[in-house]
Formats: structure tokens, sequence, C-alpha cells
């Protein structure tokens, strides 16, 4: 019998990977456009396009390119978020006119084993279009795939990255405040017994904050932050470091990336600090010559210590 678009065929598939990477970051693999857009879909592709409006109800657009140049658009919606353990969203493979071609749902579970992340994904596909039934002809090699890249990608931001996280008995206004103006900078950036000047303070995207840590030793360190995103009270994002021109060459070796998140626990504030090193090498250059893990975890008891003065006070 010939197939039509009202009996529609259809796929579902169940799979599970032991991923070596922590759950909140796998998590965050799939929400984050910026990763997401590094490993989603088949071998090969690309994905020019990767959009998200991350809440229930939130759209999800994405253009994956094949090796030979052709544009496969797709778009969804959020219909469930629980963070860091299921995400449910819809996925529609679509034509160039924003037909739907394919209408699937995606079910994906984020379970904790030790430091690794089990990923169950259940997704479910119906072919509204004759043509379409290629698409579910391919659907296991393309998700298995996907997955392949995802692992790799996990593995690798997880080898790259240093993350600390503390809750700050203070309110998040006033956490993101002492993160942002350098009078309250120099009472408590940096490890123990260090102190800090600041010579220029840019804070805006594309800004620049050029600083001085001076360590006990009597040994100065030159610092350079540029500001990429900057979301009051929420979420900073800044370079570390220098540019490679020849007056930012010293700073070089300690080139990364910070995130910055400050989230309301009821009345106090949960901080996460997720740095992102170009390599593993580098990181773990910065984690044995600079003392990174310790120093980081000495500069937020500062940051505590401090706020705890002020609130108190």
């Amino acid at each position: 019998m010939t197939q039509t678009a009202t009996d529609a065929a259809e796929r579902e598939l169940v799979l599970t990977r032991i991923i070596d990477a922590p759950r909140e970051l796998v998590f965050r693999m799939w929400t984050d456009p910026v990763h997401l857009a590094k490993w989603w879909g088949p071998r090969d592709f690309t994905n020019p396009v990767c959009e998200i409006d991350f809440r229930p109800g939130g759209a999800l657009r994405i253009v994956m390119r094949a090796p030979n140049g052709t544009d496969y658009p797709m778009g969804g919606v959020f219909r469930e978020i629980i963070e860091p353990e299921r995400l449910v969203f819809t996925n529609c493979a679509l034509d160039s006119d924003g037909n739907v071609l394919l209408d699937g749902v995606t079910v994906v579970t984020f379970a904790e084993q030790g430091e690794k992340t089990k990923l169950t994904v259940q997704t479910h596909a119906v072919a509204l279009v004759p043509a379409a039934a290629r698409y579910l002809e391919g659907m296991q090699a393309g998700w298995e795939q996907t997955l392949d890249g995802l692992e790799q990608h996990a593995q690798d931001t997880a080898a790259r990255e240093l993350v600390i996280t503390r809750v700050i008995d203070a309110p998040r206004e006033l956490v993101y405040e002492a993160w942002t103006d350098p009078k309250h900078l120099a009472q408590w950036w940096g490890p123990t017994g260090f102190s800090t000047t600041t010579h220029s303070f840019d804070f805006r995207p594309g800004g620049v904050w050029r600083f001085v840590m001076h360590g006990p030793d009597g040994r100065d360190y030159q610092n350079k932050i540029t500001f990429i995103e900057v979301v009051k009270p929420e979420r900073l994002v800044y370079k570390h470091g220098g540019t490679g021109d020849k007056e930012d060459r010293d700073l070089e070796p300690v080139n990364f990336h910070v995130t910055v998140t400050f989230e309301d626990e009821g009345g106090k504030t949960r901080l996460d600090m997720r740095s992102v090193f170009p390599s593993a090498k580098a990181r773990d250059f910065v984690v044995k010559n600079y003392g990174a893990v310790e120093g980081m975890h000495q500069t937020l008891e500062r940051l505590e210590e401090y706020l705890t003065k002020k609130v108190s006070s």
C-alpha cells in the first residue's frame, strides 16, 4: 500500500550512554547554544544556526549543514525542563519554507553515576509527508553519531574546565555588586595574602579591566580581563588573559574564559564559577604552576568573609 501523509510512517528509539563527565556539564551541553552547535547532528555536519530560548515554551532552532553544503533546518519547543535531570522538547525537520516534514518529540534524562553521567534519549518521530520517510531510515545512525559527538565534546570540555561552587549568605544583588565594582574587588580579589591594584575598569561587554595582583612574596602579576557578557545580577562572562599582542605576551599562559552565575536561594546566593581553558594541557599548566584550584577556593573564601562583614555591619 502506498504511504500517504495521513498514513504516516513513524519510529521510536531509546539510546543510552555513559559519559565520562559530570551531570551538570552534560546537561549544559544540551542547553547552551555555544556547546550545542559544536556537537549536534550526524558526523561531519556543522550548525551555522543554533538558537535556544531556554525556558518551558521557549523555541529551539537549528540549521544543520551537511558536508556537501545542503542545509537541513529544524525547529522545536521546550515542553519540560528539570535542571539538571530531564529535558522534553519537540524536534521537527523543516523544508526551506518552514513546512514540517518530520514531527518529533525527544525526552532526555541525566542520571549521576559517580562523576560520570548516564544519559538516556527517548525519541519518537512521525513522517508527515512520504519524502520524509528517508529521515526515519537514517534515524538510528544519525542519533548514534550525534551522541558520539556529544560524548567527545563533553569529555573534552570536562578536561579543560575548573568549576567552583559556593553558597554565600548574602543577597544576590550584593554578591553581584562585589564582582563588578573595583572598590569592592580591591577588598577580596585573589588568594590569601594577595592584594589588587586596578589601573582601569570599563564594565561593559567589550570593556577591559586591567589590574595587578601583588603576591605575599612581593611579586607582581599583571592581569587583564575582557568582559564578554554582562547580565545584572545573574551572569558574567569574561576572558581572562592577553590578546596575543606583544604587551600581553606575559599573560598568554593564563588565557581562559570564565562564566560566573549568581542564583538566589532564599536570600542567600549560589555562586558558580566556571573557567574553561583552551586545552587540557593549558588547564593542567595553570593548576600546577599557579595553584589555580586552591587559589580559586581561597578567593571565594575571601569574598564570603568580606560580604559577611558587610551584611552584619
